[in-house]
């Protein structure tokens, strides 16, 4: 569409939005409270929705039995009893060319919904009925505008808060645009608007959100999608760069020599898959800028030995390693098999987390500073102030989608070398973005030897049976673990808690086994005596939440039972069913939860049909998008405000390349004709990827 006339040239991009007419002191905090603090700002706060005034009908179009969506002003509205518990709610509405009724059978608490004199906007299928117009329990929804005529329009829905209407907000932004979408430069460089055939900023702007018709919103939406994306790109792509530039980091070469000693130490022949990802970092740890990288494979893909490669190499020149993970349990996992694969070995390993004695806590810390530990296993105590290394060489972060981007930044990353792990296979598209300022390597092969693991979604006449088998593989001298995702019954979830199940189990099928529970609200040293006992098999089957879900390494145990399975994405499923099947027997997980949506009988049948973590993630991101993927979104990145990184893949990976071709020819975005594009990156991801002196 052109764009709006020009008026109230007061107004700048810069104004304050308590200066905008309509707004004032009363809804500044409102506004704040939606991120617009400047006119500007309303500009990138783009429609969560459209109501679609094209296609409207009149009741002269209206047939009998037919959808139709209508535009009336409410006229009358009662609520009257037609019997026990029954009553009916009707809505008289007054369209251009005649009227119509809405219907809604025992709702009567609606009736404080509609006033009268209020445009409605109903569809629904309409039926004649003693001469009029009805149409039973329609969708509706209030149309608000500060124009007098909608009809025809694709009126913008916005997120709202608490004191600001959607009129009021279409209203004031219609004010902005008109007065400073002049002002608005264009960021993206000529010829990609040329090669993707992209309409410029101020169109795409006005199209989003006054759109004339769909295809004008298509255009537009294209456009901010690919601006989007490419900035992001762009903050990444000088971030690497950044740390490409620097020299604080070691030269840990790996010899001829070095290699051969370090490889004695594995009691087995390292796969095609761990050779590849030990060649990627021993090409990074050469360098004297820091290494970077996201070691991702699948649930027993072998990424510890890799880790365990790089921690030997550091060490063999001299230096310190820290290993961070998220909970104690994985912690203490890590210095377990550590410690068991350097018990002869003259590399000091030590155990730092929150839960340790005050004492210990303060040698463990003396020691690292003294340079007298070689290796340091803990949690988020080691990014604690009063942590200081020697000879600080090698960090390692398991896990790190729990820690995020942000506190990436910030740990000490213009230093030493690093390198972060997961075994959550993560999407291609989230990699590029969320994970998009490292470098990543793909572990896709198990090591020999991995056990199969059987998969069953029982119904509830099979529960029994699963028990039954469940209980004869323990006597055989199989251990086995229970989840649930509850500690304890709640109103709102019905769903068998971690007591209920463990009450029910110790008390029925299991009563002659030897059980226990672990769970987050355990003390360290509870946690720590849960876990001892399962691991020497004192404990037969260990009743859990989710604290064992990545990293707990017990090859004894074969059985998984999940309930409240539904609760869970694919990807932490995956994660628990990795539990198992990790030594010389093979596994079996059964899942059981309320199969009654159709949907999520469909997922869980999905998962039973493969154990390809890959496969996985990707139909789970389908699903439930990247914040549920890892569960939370800590990952520290700004929220997309319009792309969508299920619909916009394509866009992400032509995004990517294109960042990838700008900072080729102008690694910095030094030159003139980036200065405006650059600028839009640093305002909105410098901060959090720390780029301040770029350029």
């Amino acid at each position: 569409m052109s764009a709006p006339s020009q008026s109230g040239s007061e107004l700048t991009l810069t104004t304050p939005i308590q200066y905008v007419t309509g707004v004032g002191p009363r809804r500044v905090e409102a506004y704040a409270r939606l991120g617009i603090t400047i006119a500007r700002d309303l500009f990138y706060f783009f429609p969560r929705d459209y109501q679609d005034l094209t296609q409207l009908s009149g009741v002269g179009d209206l047939e009998d039995e037919t959808q139709a969506t209508m535009l009336g002003t409410i006229e009358d509205v009662s609520s009257r009893s037609i019997g026990p518990r029954r009553s009916i709610l009707e809505v008289t509405l007054k369209a251009e060319d005649g009227v119509f009724t809405a219907i809604w059978f025992n709702q009567p608490f609606l009736e404080k919904r509609f006033t009268t004199d209020s445009t409605l906007l109903v569809s629904g299928k309409f039926r004649l009925r003693n001469g009029r117009w009805e149409v039973t329990h329609p969708h509706n929804e209030y149309v608000e505008s500060d124009e007098e005529s909608v009809v025809g329009r694709l009126l913008p829905v916005y997120p709202l808060t608490e004191g600001i209407r959607q009129g009021h907000l279409r209203a004031t932004m219609r004010k902005v645009l008109e007065a400073c979408l002049d002002e608005v430069d264009e960021v993206i460089p000529d010829h990609l608007l040329k090669e993707w055939k992209i309409v410029g900023i101020r169109e795409a702007l006005a199209g989003i959100h006054l759109p004339t018709s769909h295809e004008e919103l298509k255009a537009a939406r294209e456009r901010l999608v690919y601006q989007e994306l490419l900035l992001l790109q762009l903050g990444l792509g000088l971030r690497r760069g950044m740390r490409a530039s620097v020299s604080t980091a070691p030269s840990l070469e790996s010899t001829a020599k070095i290699d051969a000693r370090i490889r004695r130490r594995f009691p087995f022949a390292l796969t095609e898959g761990q050779n590849r990802a030990i060649a990627d970092l021993t090409e990074d740890l050469v360098h004297t800028h820091p290494m970077n990288r996201l070691l991702q494979g699948d649930v027993g893909s072998g990424k510890t030995v890799v880790a365990l490669y790089a921690t030997l190499l550091a060490v063999a020149h001299g230096y310190q390693v820290a290993i961070m993970a998220p909970t104690e349990v994985l912690a203490r996992q890590h210095a377990r098999v550590f410690g068991e694969f350097l018990a002869k070995s003259r590399v000091r390993t030590e155990l730092l987390i929150g839960g340790m004695g005050k004492s210990q806590h303060e040698l463990v810390v003396a020691e690292l500073a003294q340079g007298a530990i070689d290796v340091v296993i803990g949690t988020h105590a080691l990014v604690q102030p009063d942590i200081e290394f020697e000879n600080l060489g090698l960090v390692i972060i398991d896990e790190q989608h729990k820690f995020g981007v942000r506190q990436r930044a910030g740990l000490k990353d213009a230093g030493p070398h690093y390198l972060v792990m997961t075994a959550t296979p993560i999407p291609r598209t989230v990699t590029m973005t969320l994970f998009g300022d490292l470098d990543v390597t793909t572990l896709t092969d198990a090591p020999p030897g991995r056990q199969p693991i059987h998969t069953y979604l029982p119904s509830d006449n099979e529960r029994v049976r699963w028990w039954e088998f469940f209980n004869q593989q323990i006597m055989e001298g199989r251990q086995g673990y229970v989840v649930a995702p509850l500690i304890e019954d709640s109103e709102l979830w019905d769903v068998a808690s971690l007591n209920r199940v463990y009450e029910e189990l110790s008390n029925g099928v299991l009563s002659d086994r030897r059980i226990a529970m672990l769970h987050g609200r355990l003390s360290a040293r509870e946690k720590e005596s849960v876990m001892q006992d399962f691991y020497s098999g004192k404990t037969e089957v260990l009743i859990s939440t989710t604290v064992i879900e990545v990293g707990v390494d017990v090859p004894n145990a074969s059985l998984m039972a999940i309930e409240g399975a539904e609760r869970f994405g694919l990807a932490q499923l995956h994660q628990l069913r990795g539990r198992v099947g990790r030594g010389k027997y093979p596994g079996y997980c059964a899942l059981f939860g309320d199969l009654s949506q159709e949907a999520t009988r469909e997922r869980l049948e999905a998962f039973t049909q493969t154990t390809n973590g890959f496969e996985l993630a990707e139909l789970d991101f389908a699903n439930r998008g990247p914040g549920d993927l890892f569960g939370t979104r800590q990952h520290g990145m700004p929220p997309l405000r319009i792309a969508d990184l299920i619909r916009d893949s394509a866009t992400v990976e032509r995004a990517k390349l294109d960042a990838d071709r700008l900072l080729e020819g102008d690694p910095g975005l030094a030159e003139d004709s980036h200065r405006l594009i650059r600028e839009r990156v640093l305002l909105r991801y410098g901060r959090v990827l720390q780029l301040g002196d770029v350029g």
